[in-house]
């Protein structure tokens, strides 16, 4: 943890989401060129089904054993891992998929700036105008475990069969389009028939739930009743030599009206910005050639204490993307912007919607990138 903004920093190499994929083939008995050791411990199975659930982070579901007993009851013994940076759910599917930090993958936020252009690249909708393939050009973790031998399947909407995220974060692999929780059920089952074997699940509807009704609604509670039993009914359909991982992307935080911080309605912070990118709780600022130092010092004296304003340098140097090559350095703010504690920085002309969500994550406060790592 960081003293200075009780921020906690990613463990790339060692309890990440980066690390999860080269731990499961270690825990299948496969070997990858390259795999580093398993720091997750898990333990050995001939099949593994890995299913993530957007936004329910280790400290959420640590607060909500009557809302999630299956889920909770997992919690016991396990060590949360971390997101990446920020916490976001195109990067940290990403990290997850590739098994590489954000500065190796490139997907460093969920809109970042197209270099060369003045636009931005929304990782979750993507743009057609940009390659998947040419934007991350690493093979995945998933393509890579099944050239050693593994059967990988990842099973998801159908709608996002052919997104840009996907084939950024999980291509390689056969693809089952799964929209309903009987189809996700028996899609892993028969992924899982013959070893070794990883199927791959995502969920988002508690994501979708908390940005909309906030974490601390019933709504969000009611949602994750139901996650939690989709859950446990995984893991009973499953043969019992077949391993369930539960992981996450990231948490949540809500947003209250006081937190709200609106750039275009503040004297200043527009001055020498080129493009805003990011989201409300990790904004990358792209600035005007020369103006990086004024931009930076007129946003860090606003923001105070609210959120730690960083030059690219800066954030280089405390290691928040990991190793950076040389074609992503382009992508990440000329300066960045880390929410803290319930803040949110806004901009209603560019990202009008924003003002319409209440839970929202991308920063590194402990509830947003602490996530569970759950063995049944």
């Amino acid at each position: 943890m960081s003293p200075d903004d009780g921020f906690i920093e990613p463990a790339y190499g060692d309890h990440s989401l980066v690390d999860v994929l080269p731990a499961v083939g270690r825990a299948l008995g496969v070997t990858v060129d390259g795999a580093p050791p398993d720091r997750l411990g898990l333990p050995p199975a001939p099949g593994y089904v890995v299913f993530l659930l957007d936004g329910l982070g280790h400290q959420l579901l640590a607060a909500h054993a009557d809302d999630a007993p299956f889920l909770h009851s997992l919690l016991q013994g396990s060590t949360p891992a971390t997101a990446g940076v920020p916490s976001t759910t195109a990067t940290s599917l990403t990290s997850l998929g590739t098994g590489l930090m954000p500065g190796a993958h490139g997907v460093v936020g969920f809109t970042t700036r197209i270099p060369g252009t003045d636009d931005l690249l929304n990782a979750l909708f993507w743009s057609k105008s940009v390659d998947p393939e040419a934007w991350q050009p690493h093979p995945t973790y998933f393509a890579r475990l099944q050239a050693a031998g593994v059967q990988v399947t990842v099973v998801n909407k159908r709608e996002f069969a052919s997104s840009g995220l996907t084939s950024a974060s999980s291509r390689g692999v056969d693809f089952v389009g799964a929209d309903r929780v009987g189809e996700r059920l028996v899609a892993a089952q028969a992924a899982s028939a013959t070893g070794p074997s990883l199927a791959y699940l995502y969920d988002g509807d508690l994501d979708w739930t908390g940005h909309r009704y906030g974490v601390d609604s019933a709504q969000w509670r009611a949602q994750l009743t139901a996650i939690d039993l989709a859950a446990e009914q995984l893991r009973d359909a499953l043969d019992l030599s077949t391993r369930l991982l539960v992981v996450a992307d990231h948490g949540m935080v809500d947003a209250t009206p006081e937190s709200r911080i609106d750039v275009d309605e503040t004297p200043g912070l527009r001055e020498g910005v080129v493009v805003l990118g990011g989201e409300a709780r990790f904004r990358h600022v792209y600035c005007r050639s020369g103006a990086v130092a004024d931009v930076h010092d007129a946003w860090r004296e606003h923001l105070g204490d609210r959120a730690s304003v960083l030059t690219r340098d800066e954030a280089l140097a405390r290691g928040w993307f990991g190793q950076v090559d040389s074609e992503v350095l382009p992508r990440i703010g000329d300066v960045v912007a880390a929410a803290h504690r319930d803040h949110v920085i806004l901009s209603s002309a560019d990202f009008p919607y924003e003002s319409r969500l209440i839970g929202m994550h991308g920063s590194l406060t402990p509830v947003e990138m602490l996530v569970p790592v759950l063995v049944a």
